[in-house]
């Protein structure tokens, strides 16, 4: 538990540090090409409309629970997305920032929480399209809605857990890079995006509750289309919690007795 306390309280003693490298980390991605950092929110819209007219125009998807297919089907492929990248960028930030990792005064363990935070902003965009085109097509407001900084907060810790782990390991064990990829994908298809948890039978579903990531795509849907609230799901909630909890503590504690070593091998 200090470990964990002592974790947090220097991330939040380089709160400056860490916003300012965010920043560049989301600008750099885009170095060179001539529209910059306005690919960043130009690709994602693009995914957008690319949906919307595969499953609404060309297969003609029906609607589901009186939901336009593409309303809900976005409504779940946009925390996966941020899952992802956040996923995948911080599990490399350690070998991609080796020539930092290398400098005595510099803080090692921001750098996941750097990669988590970059990958936020296209993920904030995501949010400001999806209530767009829920207002589109004709949703009003709801105060369900603001419950989707609860939502946010635990992808937020979840990723940074798990970014903590696969960070550590990937500089002594070059295969997680592959590994990760793998479970991302096996991932992608055991969550509810593209199908609906009521086409399962019954007796099967828990298993695949014990995803964590269908509770946090599960509840975006709840947040804005089916307006549930998490309190309404204490057990699910609970065991998300203590998943969260155990990724974090094992992030932590990893990262924390492998750090000193980091430099040697890179």
């Amino acid at each position: 538990m200090k470990e964990i306390l002592f974790f947090f309280k220097d991330l939040f003693n380089n709160r400056l540090l860490v916003w300012d490298l965010s920043k560049k980390d989301f600008q750099n991605k885009f170095t060179g090409s001539y529209l910059g950092i306005i690919w960043a929110f130009i690709q994602p819209f693009i995914m957008i409309l690319i949906y919307w007219f595969v499953f609404q125009v060309g297969f003609k998807s029906t609607s589901v629970s009186d939901v336009p297919f593409v309303i809900w089907l976005l409504s779940g492929m946009i925390p996966w997305i941020y899952f992802t990248d956040s996923v995948f960028n911080s599990t490399n930030s350690i070998v991609e920032s080796s020539y930092l990792v290398k400098k005595i005064v510099f803080n090692v363990r921001i750098l996941p929480l750097v990669k988590v935070i970059s990958a936020a902003y296209i993920h904030l965009f995501f949010i400001i399209v999806l209530l767009a085109m829920l207002f589109i097509y004709g949703f009003s407001f709801n105060l369900a809605y603001l419950q989707i900084f609860y939502y946010f907060i635990a992808l937020f810790l979840l990723v940074l857990g798990i970014g903590l782990i696969s960070s550590s390991l990937i500089v002594f064990i070059k295969d997680i890079g592959q590994i990760i990829s793998m479970l991302l994908q096996f991932g992608f298809w055991l969550t509810p995006i593209f199908w609906s948890m009521q086409q399962i039978p019954e007796q099967y579903q828990f298993l695949l509750k014990l995803n964590p990531m269908y509770y946090i795509a599960n509840g975006y849907r709840e947040t804005f289309l089916t307006h549930v609230y998490f309190w309404e799901h204490p057990v699910l909630t609970l065991y998300f919690w203590v998943v969260v909890l155990v990724f974090l503590s094992a992030g932590i504690i990893l990262f924390s007795k492998l750090r000193s070593h980091f430099a040697d091998v890179l």
